[in-house]
């Protein structure tokens, strides 16, 4: 099963670790990115996320399935935050399951590569003294 979501609300980890139910997984992964307070020296506040929305969603399918088809894995989900995400909030969760670790650890990399590489969604950090969009 692979699903993939854009939302405005905070991501609830536990609720999609729960989806993970199926008995022959060996190993599920979790990537949690989440904005960090420094940037080049610089405090930061907050992010805000956009994105070109049915584009994004086009590409994390391919992705996903991209993944499937080069890993050994059993499901995967990846839900992408947008709008304003404070510090230390999660930004992107990736969960991976398999039966074992290699796939799992594997797909979940190539996941985040690319969804950092092609996927419509940008990025503005906020500071004290301005912001800035941030590219890659």
């Amino acid at each position: 099963m692979m699903r993939c979501t854009l939302q405005y609300e905070p991501i609830d980890v536990d609720a999609l670790l729960a989806q993970c139910t199926n008995p022959s997984d060996g190993a599920v992964v979790c990537f949690i990115g989440r904005p960090r307070n420094i940037d080049n020296g610089r405090e930061v506040l907050y992010l805000e996320y956009e994105a070109h929305q049915s584009m994004a969603m086009k590409e994390l399918n391919t992705i996903m399935r991209k993944a499937s088809e080069q890993f050994t894995i059993n499901d995967c989900i990846v839900v992408h935050r947008l709008g304003r995400v404070d510090i230390g909030q999660a930004s992107v969760v990736i969960i991976v399951t398999a039966m074992h670790r290699k796939g799992a650890f594997n797909a979940s990399q190539f996941i985040i590569d690319e969804l950092k590489k092609s996927v419509p969604i940008w990025k503005k950090e906020y500071f004290n003294d301005g912001s800035q969009w941030k590219s890659g």
